[in-house]
């Protein structure tokens, strides 16, 4: 767990995260990295589990990620096996062959294919991970797996995160009531282009592999791809989602195609979800203490919107001025102008919350400088740009830029 201070930005209080039937956890103190914290864990799920996934776009991704890639194609999951402390990645032919004994021994240890095992590691990147942590622990870890040990999941998987990161929601499916609980670690190096840095979801829902992949693509854009810490994209990053299937012996419905009128619910809680685990993680930024709403409208379209949103939540001005709780509206627009997306000067507006601080290319005649500065002293700051030329959105979420971030990022491999 990070020696840093606990995010002020943190949830008051955790979610009891319910057993998902057809879902057994445990944890071990493994020792990769960190002395007696628990950085190992490993999700063991029935047979019939179906998984779908997103994963990094980056191009230089670890070997756990080519080893998702290539496991997502046959659709069902076994078990999941989750390291933190080193991420296993640029670790050429040793990391390779790490990958290929943890999946061996997570194969052995669940009774399944390697084809069922799925794998993630997060920490430092360019260090060989010793395999023979997974040799030694996963068998007795599956044998003692339990379905109740989702907040010790979601503490084994933290790396600099100041906060677990878990969310759960149940809903009604047909006749029966279903669960999706889900788990998240990140603080740093996040500019997903997928998902996240690491996030895993379970459900007992009968829900097709196709259509849980259709769910992932059809929310990570506005949910984990609209987040951003530092802009700079994981080589670990994962989102995996399984559903075993067990609530069909309570009247829940198989559903098999995107578009079946029965998955509305379900649908709506699964990106609830997925947006909640998105904000803890701009929430929990290194070394944040606000949390920053970007909001982009009227760009010649939604694409432009992202960008130029994007271009204003990764700017270290913009966010070294929150920090500071400066209405620095100037540094705003030069993050417009610098985003290479079609704009205008003279019909730019920009708000910081409700309070218009310039438009028509000028500070606003309504200004006033100590109800802004006031805002500024806020938990959540929300820029919006209005950009005057079409009806394209897009909101990202951000943190702000402290000395914290460079105190944690300059010493993360001591």
């Amino acid at each position: 767990m990070s020696s840093v201070a606990v995010s002020p930005l943190a949830p008051k209080t955790y979610p009891e995260m319910p057993a998902i039937d057809g879902v057994r956890i445990a944890t071990a103190k493994a020792g990769i990295k960190y002395k007696g914290r628990v950085d190992l864990m490993a999700m063991v799920f029935d047979e019939g589990t179906a998984v779908a996934g997103v994963l990094t776009t980056s191009k230089c991704p670890s070997a756990p990620v080519d080893l998702c890639r290539e496991h997502l194609a046959g659709g069902r999951a076994r078990i999941l096996v989750v390291n933190a402390g080193n991420a296993n990645a640029f670790t050429g032919k040793k990391g390779r062959h790490t990958t290929a004994v943890a999946a061996r021994a997570a194969a052995e240890a669940a009774g399944c294919s390697e084809g069922e095992v799925f794998l993630s590691s997060t920490g430092v990147i360019g260090e060989p991970l010793d395999p023979s942590h997974f040799e030694r622990h996963l068998s007795d870890m599956v044998a003692g797996a339990a379905g109740d040990r989702w907040t010790e999941a979601a503490h084994a998987i933290m790396t600099t995160d100041t906060f677990p990161k878990l969310v759960t929601r149940t809903v009604t499916l047909g006749d029966a009531e279903v669960t999706i609980n889900a788990i998240a670690k990140g603080a740093g190096m996040i500019a997903p282009d997928m998902a996240t840095m690491l996030s895993y979801l379970a459900t007992d829902a009968p829900i097709a592999a196709p259509v849980l992949q259709a769910l992932l693509s059809r929310y990570t854009a506005s949910t984990f791809n609209a987040i951003t810490v530092d802009s700079d994209t994981s080589t670990s990053d994962t989102l995996l989602a399984f559903a075993t299937g067990k609530a069909s012996a309570r009247g829940a419905p198989t559903i098999e195609t995107i578009d079946d009128p029965r998955l509305a619910a379900f649908e709506t809680a699964f990106e609830a979800c997925l947006l909640d685990l998105a904000l803890m993680l701009a929430r929990d930024g290194e070394g944040a203490t606000k949390l920053i709403r970007v909001e982009v409208i009227g760009a010649v379209s939604g694409a432009s919107a992202k960008r130029i949103a994007m271009s204003i939540a990764n700017s270290p001005l913009v966010k070294t001025a929150v920090t500071g709780e400066d209405a620095n509206w100037g540094r705003v627009v030069m993050a417009v102008g610098k985003a290479g997306e079609p704009a205008d000067r003279d019909r730019l507006a920009i708000w910081f919350g409700d309070i218009l601080v310039a438009s028509e290319g000028e500070r606003a005649e309504s200004y006033s400088e100590a109800a802004t500065s006031a805002y500024m002293k806020n938990d959540e700051i929300v820029i919006r740009a209005d950009i005057g030329l079409g009806e394209g959105r897009f909101t990202v979420w951000t943190c702000n830029l402290t000395k914290e971030y460079v105190a944690i990022n300059g010493d993360y491999r001591s």
